[in-house]
Parts: C-alpha cells; sequence; structure tokens
C-alpha cells in the first residue's frame, strides 16, 4: 500500500467515502455497528471501494484486536491458534479474511463452531459474489453485503481531502482522466496521485498519462461505465444486432477491459438468451473464456469477436432462464415436497428402470403435477420438443 493510501484511509465509518447504502446513519449497518453488534459478515465487490477498510474500522470502532489473513495463502492452524488465544476470554478479535471466496470446505469448516459461539467476528471480502461459494452452514451464520464502485462524486470528493492536506493543483482535463481511469477505485486513484505530485506539484493530463497509460477496466468516463457497456453488448447480442454488438466489444477491449471479464457474460448469456435454441452456443461461449484466459490481450480480441459474432446470430430463447427462476420461486414460497419412495437412494422396490421399458416408462417423479418449463419451439429447441414428445409415445 502506497503511503498516500495508508494516509487517506478512513478511520471511523463517517469518513468512509460511497456506500451510502451502508454509511449513512440511517442504514442497518450503520446502526449495528454503532450498537457493538456487528454480525459475522461477508464484503463483496470491486477492488478498492473500501471492503478491507470497512474491516478495519470494525476492529477500531469496537477496539477489538485485528488478524488480516489471506484465504490464497491461508493454513487451517492459523484460524485454530487466534481461536485458542481468545477462547474462555471476554475479548473478541476480528478475523479478516480476504479473497475469501478461496476458502476451501475444509477451512469453512474450521471457522462453524467459533463463529456460532461468537468467539470472534469474522469478516470475508472478496471481488465476487462468494455466496455460491461458502457453505450453506456459514451462509446461516452471517451476512452478505455488497460494496460498490466508487462514482464519480465519491472519488472527486477523495481527491478534495487530499488537496486540504496535500500543496498542487491540477488542470480540468487531467482532473477528468485521474477520476475516470480510477474506474471506481480509490486505491488506484490515491496510488496515481501520489506519484503524479511526485512528479509535479502541478498535474497536467500529459504526467497522468505518462504514469498510467491506459485507463482501468473501462476505460470511459463515470457516466459510461464498464458496467453500462458491457450492459449494452449483452443487449445487443440479445437483440442479434452484429454491428452493435462489434461496436460495444471494441469499446470494452479499447478501454482494456480484461478479456475473462467479458468471456463471463457471454456465457452467462449463451445460457440465458440463447439455451437449447442453439445449445452449441454454450459451448463456444465456455471455449472462448477458457482461451482468453490463457492467450490474452491483443489476439484475444479476436476470440471474442468470433464469438460474440456467433451469439448474435443464434437464434434466441430464454425458456431455460425462466423455468429455474420459476421453479426457485415455488421452492421458496412453499413447503418442500417430499421425495416419492421409489425415487430415493438406494432405490427401493417399485422404481420403474426406463432402460427396460424401452427408454421410457410412465410413473410418478413429483408427490404433486408442477409445471415450469415452456418451450419457446425455437431452432433446436423445437427438436427437442419433438423427440421429448417421440420419447413419451414409444
Amino acid at each position: 500500500m502506497t503511503d498516500f493510501a495508508r494516509l487517506f484511509r478512513p478511520k471511523t465509518i463517517d469518513e468512509v467515502v460511497g456506500q451510502k447504502h451502508l454509511v449513512s446513519p440511517d442504514s442497518a449497518f450503520y446502526k449495528l455497528l454503532k450498537s457493538g453488534n456487528i454480525p459475522h459478515s461477508f464484503f463483496f465487490g470491486p477492488p478498492g471501494c473500501g471492503k478491507t477498510t470497512m474491516a478495519k474500522i470494525i476492529a477500531r470502532t469496537l477496539d477489538a484486536p485485528f488478524y488480516e489473513l489471506d484465504a490464497t495463502s491461508l493454513k487451517v492452524e492459523q484460524f485454530r491458534k487466534i481461536f485458542s488465544q481468545y477462547k474462555g476470554t471476554l475479548v473478541k478479535p476480528v478475523i479478516f479474511v480476504d479473497e475469501v471466496h478461496r476458502l476451501s470446505k475444509t477451512q469453512q469448516e474450521v471457522l462453524l463452531i467459533p463463529m456460532e459461539e461468537n468467539i470472534a467476528i469474522v469478516i470475508g471480502a472478496s471481488t465476487e459474489n462468494p455466496y455460491f461459494t461458502l457453505t450453506s452452514g456459514i451462509r446461516s451464520r452471517s451476512m452478505l453485503f455488497e460494496f460498490k464502485p466508487l462514482s464519480h462524486e465519491d472519488l472527486a470528493e477523495l481527491v478534495e481531502r487530499v488537496q486540504q492536506k496535500i500543496d498542487f493543483t491540477i488542470d480540468e482535463d487531467a482532473m477528468a482522466y485521474l477520476i475516470g481511469s480510477s474506474a471506481g477505485d480509490s486505491r488506484a486513484l490515491l496510488n496515481l496521485l501520489e506519484f503524479a505530485i511526485k512528479v509535479d506539484k502541478h498535474i497536467t493530463l500529459d504526467t497522468l498519462k505518462s504514469l498510467r497509460p491506459t485507463m482501468l477496466k473501462d476505460g470511459v468516463s463515470s457516466d459510461d461505465t464498464h458496467y453500462n457497456l458491457a450492459s449494452a453488448l449483452i443487449k445487443s447480442i440479445r437483440g442479434s444486432d452484429v454491428d452493435a454488438a462489434l461496436y460495444y466489444l471494441a469499446r470494452l477491449i479499447d478501454g482494456a477491459e480484461p478479456p475473462e471479464f467479458i468471456a463471463r457474460r457471454l456465457v452467462i448469456l449463451a445460457s440465458e438468451d440463447i439455451g437449447n435454441a442453439n445449445p452449441n452456443a454454450l459451448n463456444l461461449a465456455v471455449s472462448t473464456m477458457q482461451a482468453v484466459s490463457k492467450i490474452g490481450y491483443p489476439e484475444s480480441r479476436i476470440i471474442l469477436s468470433q464469438c460474440v459474432i456467433y451469439l448474435a446470430s443464434s437464434p434466441k430463447s430464454n425458456a431455460a432462464y425462466t423455468a429455474i427462476n420459476d421453479a426457485l420461486k415455488y421452492v421458496r414460497e412453499n413447503p418442500a415436497l417430499p421425495v416419492p419412495d421409489h425415487l430415493k437412494s438406494p432405490s427401493p422396490k417399485g422404481y420403474l428402470y426406463p432402460h427396460n421399458f424401452g427408454g421410457w416408462v410412465a410413473q410418478n417423479y413429483l408427490t404433486k403435477p408442477l409445471k415450469f418449463y415452456e418451450s419457446k419451439k425455437m431452432a433446436f429447441e423445437k427438436t427437442l420438443d419433438e423427440w421429448l414428445g417421440k420419447i413419451k409415445k414409444s
């Protein structure tokens, strides 16, 4: 961490820039912290938005020992050593785990009892939503909080704070580049600002570009973030507009958006918006994701272009997307249906093995009839409908 990042890191929740949904006095998170009742928490959001800072603020507010661990190099014994040190005492440390989505199942299991017994306050942070990588036991004992990229106004406020303590001037176009090129990352902004000031107390655009030749992530202004460009790319592909999709892809590439970020969204689209209308779309998107992770720019632009053109040109169906959403909605809003006896493991008597009946036999798989899937009858999806109909008539 640079000197600037340390110097201007907030010490209290009231000093935090951005994250108004968490730090405003009327927010639940703020009230919990001020009352000393902060739960085990997991923070997720992009780099430089304040996740580690918030964990340190929690420890400082509670006057608790603070342990900062990295899940990529963490050993289970580190957890056990900390817990044994405070077990049976009135002191409750704050244990902060960065890259928490990388914790193994074994490492997570070590946390369960200490979390249940409140031996420590466990806080995790990740640039990805850790919900799907945390075990159900961890999730049931904790709260999940999203941290959002800092806005143009948030970063401008941060620059003003620096100017109150450090004597420097900055040109208007340089200010726009300083904020726009930092892509909502306060650490990136402070790093660039610190070294620009070391070059000259009057900061120009040329000075900033000599230190950071390309924008971080999006390469566009705060009003046209990489999230908006990614959204426009996906919507253009969904709308089968090849040229519009290529334009937004080019904008993202020109702004140095990581190819992995783009490819992950193409994989999601291939299933959400094309699905079984063209099952090969998912295969190509996954292959694209794997390829760009090994190759990178500039060659990845060709791979991404091929995939985008293919997806935009494919027939579209969101039947798989709506089907699982409807199924999940039913599961969450209704009592669980018992599994029919003849479907339990190991299979008891009464189960009819379809292969013994030519591939299909009539039997109940649910204790009540449910309907979630509605085919859009698009392209190969129509073929699947025909196959299913033939199977059940056989």
